[in-house]
């Protein structure tokens, strides 16, 4: 017969191969606590099942709580593919009139945040063929004013 050593050694490797394939750093917890639990049945052989699942439980869900208290997202990290402030004083070519009451398009020589065309707003009409420079981002818009 295997050894619960040996099962809870299996568990833990097969988490860490789970958190390893999707990288999200929850499974990872339980996989440390069934090596935990595996260490501890090395040491103490006797320990009952119940409360080698009692003990995974608890350093499982107690590891994972502790890390979700302390980990922070730096800003720059979760904003991957999002503008970042070097946009601002671009300057573009408007193509759609843009005006307080309607969105429109300005066009870049050269692709802004991965693309040459972006949706545009502005407090102020603009016709179409103006140049206009970017003075924020706003969602998935352009602010931009006449130059």
């Amino acid at each position: 017969m295997v050894e619960t050593m040996w099962i809870w050694i299996a568990l833990g490797l097969v988490l860490f191969a789970l958190e390893m394939a999707t990288g999200t750093f929850y499974v990872l917890w339980f996989g440390i606590a069934a090596l935990l639990v595996a260490l501890g049945t090395w040491v103490f052989p006797g320990i009952s099942t119940t409360l080698q699942c009692f003990i995974f439980a608890v350093l499982s869900l107690g590891s994972l709580a502790v890390w979700k208290l302390y980990y922070k997202k730096t800003e720059t990290h979760s904003r991957v593919g999002q503008a970042q402030g070097e946009e601002i004083d671009r300057v573009g070519l408007v193509f759609e009139t843009v005006s307080s009451m309607q969105n429109g398009k300005i066009r870049f020589t050269q692709g802004l945040m991965g693309s040459r065309e972006w949706s545009a707003v502005s407090i102020h009409t603009i016709e179409a063929g103006t140049q206009a420079k970017v003075v924020a981002v706003e969602g998935n818009a352009l602010r931009i004013e006449a130059i």
